[in-house]
């Protein structure tokens, strides 16, 4: 990314988010398998290994994956049972952020998060839920929430940030927790008064992991507040729980028009850094594994569309009509299976698509119990509604390869 990068991306988000706006229409059923789609090209999410390591600190508005999240607002980050999967209890782990502007002065920065229990058992948990129409209280392992600010506000400037490492944003955010680096630490140790915990589930890893031999020689002559604790300091707290977080990478963006049908097969495998081997054989095993023609058919269609980039990890889709591309025919939402939003009551719309190649690149073991998804597509209010909350809830749509049984 060069030194324009920054002010590229947003031109490029807000171009894209607007394109074909006005021919916006209302959806179909995405069970319709009959109805021709014209092909529209849309956005197509990277993953790559940031050059910088400070070019993904929240005042560069990064898109992201893995690692700890970006908040766009560093203060009011969501709390008390938001955070937690709710099917074990566990706080939430990051997945990754999708920054997102639109033209509305309300969202003038906007930025989406996804965050997940790594356990497959919730997952598969999850996929059983989502079947509810609507819940009074829905139980989720996979959340998203959506975030935006005017262009004024009290975090960041209004001018586009210079990209390098002197641009400092404006105040400090919340102190988070010492052992994942992504939730407030609401909780003190008792002990050191200074190391800071979301959960007593992450105190616990932490005081097994060597708090327990630290915290007796941690100096308590100056106890840090949460009014003084640099973000500096936060950023680099979480050492400790570091090796359980997914390694983080860079999003880059490209549009899906770049890649056509006939790119050469050299070229294609000199360019991947997934092993085109091991692709075939994962996808080959997958294929094999299903028992209709239907889900056979929807995943040759699925491969076909990936093959033109396949390292994508995200296909972005707001204000376009295009629908995402489903691997299985089965475990599709209707129109009727989308809740309307839970602030404005208004529509929701498809806003991105996480595919499973992500995975891969967080080195996710291909394992029975292993944590796996064929597709998680995010939806979110179409009018991204100023709702008072500073992160507000959408909506995830999960499908598994292996349909959950006896949930």
């Amino acid at each position: 990314m060069d030194t324009d990068a920054i002010g590229d991306l947003v031109d490029k988000l807000k171009v894209m988010q607007n394109d074909n706006a006005e021919d916006q229409e209302e959806y179909d059923d995405v069970d319709d398998d009959d109805e021709e789609e014209e092909h529209e090209p849309i956005t197509l999410g990277f993953v790559d290994k940031p050059k910088n390591k400070w070019s993904l600190q929240r005042q560069y508005f990064p898109s992201k994956a893995g690692g700890v999240p970006a908040w766009l607002d560093p203060l009011n980050i969501p709390s008390g049972g938001s955070f937690v999967c709710d099917i074990c209890g566990d706080p939430l782990q990051f997945l990754l952020q999708v920054y997102a502007p639109t033209e509305q002065e309300t969202a003038f920065h906007r930025m989406l998060y996804v965050f997940m229990c790594p356990s497959m058992k919730c997952l598969l948990r999850d996929q059983h839920e989502q079947w509810k129409h609507h819940p009074e209280k829905p139980s989720r392992s996979v959340k998203v929430f959506r975030s935006q600010l005017p262009r004024v506000n009290p975090f960041y400037s209004q001018e586009c940030p210079q990209y390098d490492e002197s641009h400092k944003p404006a105040g400090c955010g919340a102190v988070l927790c010492d052992w994942c680096g992504t939730w407030k630490g609401d909780k003190l140790c008792s002990s050191c008064k200074q190391t800071r915990y979301c959960s007593e589930k992450h105190q616990a890893l932490s005081w097994r992991a060597g708090h327990k031999i630290a915290c007796p020689q941690i100096q308590i002559s100056s106890p840090v507040s949460g009014s003084n604790k640099s973000e500096t300091t936060l950023f680099e707290s979480h050492k400790g729980g570091s090796k359980n977080l997914w390694p983080e990478f860079e999003i880059t963006i490209e549009d899906e028009s770049e890649y056509n049908r006939d790119m050469s097969e050299e070229n294609t495998v000199s360019n991947s850094l997934i092993s085109r081997n091991r692709t075939d054989d994962t996808m080959n095993s997958i294929f094999d594994s299903f028992q209709g023609d239907a889900d056979k058919k929807s995943w040759a269609s699925f491969q076909e569309c990936i093959d033109k980039a396949p390292e994508q990890v995200l296909r972005y889709y707001r204000n376009t009509n295009v629908k995402p591309i489903w691997p299985l025919s089965s475990g599709r939402p209707s129109n009727a299976d989308i809740p309307r939003c839970s602030y404005c009551s208004g529509p929701m719309c498809c806003e991105f698509q996480i595919l499973p190649q992500l995975l891969y690149y967080f080195g996710v073991d291909n394992e029975v119990d292993s944590l796996d998804w064929a597709s998680i597509v995010v939806y979110a209010c179409e009018a991204s509604c100023n709702a008072s909350l500073p992160y507000k809830h959408e909506f995830a749509w999960i499908q598994i390869h292996s349909p959950s049984t006896g949930l």
